[in-house]
This record gives C-alpha cells, sequence and structure tokens, in this order.
C-alpha cells in the first residue's frame, strides 16, 4: 500500500505566485512527496521535494514531467506575452492524463461572457472558464478547479495607489466604489486549499468550485480598511472609455455581477473547510504589508 507521503503531486509553475503556494502548502503539510515543475529548474532546486522541468509551450515533454505523479495542480498566465490559456492548458491536462495521474486541480475563473450574457468581455476570466469543460472531459478518477481571489497582493503592485491630482494618493477607477463586488484575498493561502483537496478527494476531488476569499468588500470598504490603519487614501470614479475595454469590463462586471459572478456562500464555506483554516482578512493582511 503507497502512503500518502509517498504520493507525488507534480505543481505546474512552482516558482510564480500560486504555484509557490501550492508548493510551500504541500510540504508544510507533510502528506505529500513535492515535484517543482519549472521552466528553469536550475534556479530554483529547493522548491520541491524534486525539480523538473515543465514548459506549458512544449507539450512534449509534460508527459515525462506528470509520469508517477498521483497528483496536478495546473495554472497557466494569461499576461505571459504571446500565451494561449486554453492551448497550453488542453496540453497539459491531454499529457497528465496520458501519464495515468488520478487527481488534476485546475485554477480558473468566472465565464465573465457566459454570466453577463455577452455584456462584457474579459479574456483572461473567460478563457481559464472554458478549459473546464476540457477538465472535466478528460475523466480523471479525481478534478477540482480552485478560484483564486483578488490578490491583496495587486494593492500594492499593479493596483497600487497613484499620486492624483490634488496631490493625495489613492485609485482612480471606472467603478462605483460604494457597491460591494470584490472577492479578495491573500494569495499565498492558495495552497491551503490546493493541499487540503488533494489530501481529501471524497470532499474536493468531484469537480467542486472552491474560491478562496478573504473579504468581500466595495472599494469604499477597501478605503476605509486601509485609512483605519491611519492612510490617507482617496477614490474617484472615471468613465469606462479613460481605460482599456478588457479592464473597464472587469471593473463593471464586479459591479453588476461580483468578482464570482454569482452568491457563493455555500462554495466559500466548503474552500475554508477544506484548508482547514479561515483565510486573511484585509485588515490583517494590509496591517502587515501594506504602506503608502
Amino acid at each position: 500500500m503507497i502512503s500518502r507521503a509517498n504520493k507525488v503531486i507534480a505543481v505546474v509553475g512552482a516558482s510564480g505566485q500560486q504555484g509557490g503556494a501550492v508548493v510551500r502548502a504541500l510540504r508544510s503539510a507533510g502528506q505529500f512527496h513535492v515535484r517543482a515543475l519549472s521552466r528553469n529548474p536550475s534556479r530554483h532546486l529547493d522548491l520541491g521535494h524534486e525539480v523538473h522541468k515543465a514548459d506549458l509551450n512544449q507539450p512534449g515533454g509534460l508527459e515525462a514531467a506528470f509520469t508517477g505523479a498521483h497528483g496536478v495542480f495546473l495554472v497557466t498566465n494569461f499576461w505571459e506575452e504571446g500565451v494561449d490559456e486554453i492551448k497550453q492548458a488542453s496540453g497539459a491536462i491531454r499529457a497528465a492524463k496520458a501519464a495515468g495521474v488520478k487527481h488534476l486541480i485546475w485554477s480558473t475563473l468566472p465565464n465573465v461572457e457566459e454570466i453577463s450574457g455577452g455584456k462584457f468581455n474579459v479574456p483572461h476570466y473567460t478563457g481559464k472558464a472554458k478549459v473546464d469543460a476540457i477538465v472535466r472531459e478528460a475523466g480523471f478518477e479525481h478534478h477540482t478547479f480552485v478560484i483564486p481571489p483578488m490578490y491583496y497582493q495587486n494593492l500594492t503592485g499593479p493596483l497600487a495607489p497613484q499620486k492624483q491630482e490634488d496631490g493625495s494618493l489613492g485609485w482612480t477607477l471606472p467603478l462605483d466604489p460604494g457597491v460591494r463586488g470584490i472577492h479578495m484575498g491573500d494569495i499565498n493561502e492558495i495552497g491551503y486549499i490546493v493541499a487540503g483537496a488533494f489530501a481529501d478527494p471524497g470532499r474536493a476531488g468531484n469537480g467542486e468550485y472552491l474560491p478562496l476569499v478573504g473579504d468581500f468588500m466595495s472599494f469604499d470598504d477597501i478605503i476605509r480598511t486601509l485609512n483605519s490603519q491611519g492612510h490617507a487614501l482617496s477614490f474617484t470614479q472615471v468613465s469606462d472609455e479613460m481605460f482599456p475595454t478588457e479592464i473597464a469590463h472587469t471593473f463593471r462586471f464586479f459591479q453588476e455581477h461580483t468578482y464570482l459572478g454569482a452568491p457563493s456562500l455555500d462554495r466559500i464555506d466548503l474552500a475554508n473547510r477544506i484548508a482547514g483554516r479561515e483565510p486573511t482578512t484585509l485588515a490583517s493582511w494590509a496591517a502587515a504589508n501594506f504602506t503608502s
């Protein structure tokens, strides 16, 4: 009989934010043997129990990277230049199935076009959502969908406050700041959900959707939370025309349908139970990580 500790989990994108979080959670739990996959394994030799070369743009080499693995965590990066997420994910799913993988966990997002009836065009969401059917149809013994939130980390990265015309720091966005629609979380905690799903496929390996949500907020809520910690941040709402279409449509989707696209309390509750912990709130994360 093979113990869990001898079962290999292969983690795609192990040096990235999501993949790295999964590697750390799996290693911390100590229940599986972690195979970290990277395009440049020599740079990341300490990531997993073993490190293998894998490139989603070269699917011919993926079957070897997945061979002997019980599970695979799969994530793609829309923002990488020239990426075709559906092509990358399809190749990886085929390779995982051919290698005999039993449990595949795919990092996905809502189908914005479907949910909005075609009103909003957000390819970096919908492209991932279209892969869901490919995962289901592949016929793995177990499969799971995890949904990352809007990262708290974005508030110190691509969505960091900028200097405004009045000299304050803040945000200028095509969004009603009073509408509660943003599901947020610390992306470092996505790994707890993934590790929990691999450990408990009976509850989380039958096509469940498991979102990571530490807080559900309006932008006014975000600013009040940050300003209560000594910041002085502002917000200005502007028209959609001031932003690229995909960005404007993303915020409008949050406003009209929420980040997750639908009421998701049952899914969030299951995700927290599978993770075995409550996720960090924005206030707690910001106290340790946000400066302005």
